[in-house]
């Protein structure tokens, strides 16, 4: 594990990021305290399409049922 001051982060930020995505555990200090840990996202997954999950998602139809007054009146 590698520890570095903030100012050193500051100066050295791209090349601590590249070590990071390459699996190198980086710690950023505040003098000795250690406050943050520099780690990669991940793998970016694609964008969100609307309507994705049509037709595989089911609604019962007591979903519509109204609520029993015990369970209602604690949503009041």
């Amino acid at each position: 594990m590698r520890s570095v001051n903030v100012h050193e982060a500051k100066a050295n930020l791209s090349e601590l990021i590249k070590q990071a995505c390459l699996g190198e555990d980086i710690v950023i200090a505040r003098g000795t305290i250690p406050v943050v840990r520099l780690v990669p996202v991940g793998e970016v997954r694609g964008r969100r399409k609307p309507g994705a999950l049509r037709g595989k998602l089911r609604v019962g139809l007591e979903f519509f049922e109204p609520l029993p007054s015990d369970q209602l009146s604690a949503w009041e």
